[in-house]
């Protein structure tokens, strides 16, 4: 009679319409529910477990933005040494993603701004200085050695583990160095030059109907946001700091557009927010969302600037309140996608980062944090986790309540998992895997020496496996993707920052071509998936 009871509980439960549209869970799924809390469906054999792939490659620790920059891509490499001193490494597939093709690039990006990047250096940048103005690339977005290497790296990664997801190779991907969710088509924002988010949701879209954006960035996720904002095949759900703050736009009126209308949602948040308070939000939001939107994936962006102490930051969650995000979006069981972004405190970038990757993994890290390289980083107690100020919580119970009831509203209007009308589906990017055998026949997948040393630093070669992967397509299904990315790009003027993009409907008459014939991008006319 328990196992009936707690089976009636689970299913009248938040996440039961997502289950059902799933598939029809048998009740051995229940009681494998009822051994995980509730939360996780199980994933094979072992419902807490989950295969994770990561993506690092060792040389993105070497860029440098410049003196006084406050992005410092170092934090991957101090990620990554704990990752490994904790030995998660040892329970993930290791992936070193191929860089991203200028080609793979201009699926959004536009064709000269790629190519500007591609050009640019710190030696000929006087000489473009009507160039570097017109692509917004100066005191934020700095030129600096190896700029183009670096966007096609983090690129790569972000769209290597949508290939990976597709394929059904892993259910969790992570790539801590993507997440630059500023960076729009003709221009570079916010420490953004690419946008590496745009690029993977596009991979994931040519085998989804359905794909969710969620964003924890103190920042709105405005890149995102606007390369979608017409659609209703991808919902971006940003939760930040709205007010006199970058980039100024995600006031919670700006909810999207044509078919995209409600499927744009926005939480602009005030100084001061604490976990419960952030979470108070979060759940329900998402909640809702995975029961009426039903997406095929989800991305969700971790940036760790969220956090308290946090250099430009201004809110006060902990390690484990901003990694909570991480193990709600797990709990569904839907091929996730883990990204980076944001965090400006390094150390507390690494410290979230790895107890996040612990999450996906399933596995419980120690507070007190092993020896390793980075270690006077984190003194003098030299523990994972960090407790929040004292600082003033502005959010107060009623805003939020408001902030709530608004949105669950807009969720409601509504249908149930849109319908999409498919037509021909581009075949699946190619993704080979590479014998461990042949390794030392291809130069290109096999780096020298110094570019592998974080990989066995104080780590069991027979334990950890990296694999060099290609990420990109082949030149078929090239084709098919730039088919459809050619869609979503055509809605998409060139823009600078800007205020608020909500667009009321009585003035829809001056975007009737925005709202009829664009509205059709990317969206109404791609995939053709099998329904079976």
């Amino acid at each position: 009679m328990e196992v009936y009871a707690v089976g009636f509980q689970l299913l009248c439960s938040v996440k039961l319409p997502y289950l059902l549209h799933s598939c029809c869970a048998p009740l051995v799924v229940l009681l494998e529910l009822m051994d995980t809390g509730g939360n996780s469906l199980p994933s094979g054999a072992d419902g807490t477990k989950r295969k994770v792939c990561y993506f690092y490659d060792p040389e993105v620790g070497n860029y440098y933005y410049g003196q006084g920059h406050p992005m410092k891509p170092h934090r991957m490499r101090m990620t990554h040494a704990l990752l490994s001193q904790y030995g998660l490494l040892q329970n993930m597939h290791v992936l070193k993603p191929n860089p991203a093709r200028e080609k793979d690039l201009c699926r959004f990006h536009a064709d000269d701004y790629v190519s500007f990047l591609r050009r640019i250096t710190p030696e000929t940048q006087q000489d473009q200085m009507r160039q570097l103005k017109r692509f917004n690339v100066g005191e934020d977005c700095p030129v600096f050695d190896g700029l183009y290497n670096f966007c096609q790296t983090y690129a790569g990664g972000s769209i290597g583990g949508a290939v990976k997801l597709n394929h059904g190779h892993c259910d969790i991907a992570i790539n801590w160095a993507g997440g630059l969710h500023h960076a729009k088509k003709c221009e570079a924002s916010g420490f953004c030059y690419v946008n590496d988010i745009v690029l993977a949701i596009l991979e994931l879209l040519k085998t989804h109907e359905r794909v969710l954006y969620v964003d924890i960035d103190i920042h709105h996720g405005d890149g995102v946001e606007e390369a979608f904002y017409i659609t209703d095949r991808v919902m971006t759900v940003s939760f930040h700091k709205f007010g006199d703050y970058f980039p100024g736009t995600g006031d919670i009126r700006d909810f999207g557009f044509g078919k995209g209308k409600y499927y744009a949602l926005n939480v602009p948040l005030d100084d001061g927010i604490d976990d419960e308070s952030y979470q108070s939000l979060f759940k329900p939001i998402i909640s809702k969302v995975m029961e009426v939107f039903r997406p095929g994936a989800v991305v969700l962006q971790c940036g760790a600037d969220s956090l308290s102490g946090d250099r430009l930051g201004c809110f006060n969650l902990s390690v484990k309140g901003h990694a909570e995000c991480v193990r709600f979006m797990r709990s569904f069981n839907v091929p996730l996608l883990l990204l980076g972004g944001g965090g400006y405190t390094i150390r507390n970038v690494a410290r979230c980062w790895c107890y996040e990757t612990g999450v996906a993994l399933g596995v419980e890290v120690d507070d007190q944090m092993p020896r390793h390289e980075y270690i006077e980083y984190y003194g003098p107690d030299y523990n994972l986790h960090i407790a929040p100020s004292n600082m003033e919580n502005k959010n107060c119970r009623d805003m939020l309540e408001e902030i709530r009831a608004e949105l669950l509203m807009n969720l409601s209007r509504l249908q149930h998992a849109p319908s999409v009308q498919f037509q021909e589906r581009p075949p699946n990017t190619e993704l080979p895997e590479v014998d461990e055998d042949e390794e030392d026949k291809d130069e290109r997948q096999h780096p020298d020496s110094n570019t592998n040393i974080d990989y066995r630093r104080n780590q069991a070669p027979s334990r950890v496996k990296v694999e060099y992967v290609e990420s990109v397509a082949n030149d078929k299904n090239d084709e098919g993707v730039d088919q459809l990315a050619r869609k979503i790009q055509s809605t998409l003027e060139p823009t600078s920052s800007k205020g608020s993009m909500a667009a009321p409907e009585e003035d829809s008459m001056q975007h009737d071509g925005l709202g009829k014939e664009n509205s059709r991008t990317l969206i109404d006319e791609p995939t053709k998936i099998d329904q079976h």
